[in-house]
């Protein structure tokens, strides 16, 4: 019987930050979080949870922040805009 090779489907750094969080939440210095997450086929949740339910001004002021992230990145890798 042939063998074959199983792509390896797992973001590891995914699985780190997750890790890192966990910890810091487990140590009380995480209290809230919102957040989105990215699936196989194209798939999406969000969620939030803790204080950022609590304060949902500071949340929203996170969103943008992480909009603005988002925006420079799609910005970065589209490249320069030229003038025709």
């Amino acid at each position: 019987m042939p063998y074959s090779l199983v792509p390896d489907n797992v973001s590891h750094d995914t699985v780190t930050a997750l890790e890192q969080l966990l910890e810091k939440a487990k140590s009380g210095e995480v209290i809230g979080i919102l957040f989105g997450v990215l699936m196989k086929r194209r798939r999406y949740a969000v969620n939030i949870a803790g204080e950022a339910r609590r304060d949902t001004a500071l949340s929203r002021g996170i969103c943008a922040a992480l909009d603005d992230e988002l925006s420079a990145l799609v910005h970065e890798a589209s490249g320069p805009m030229t003038n025709f």
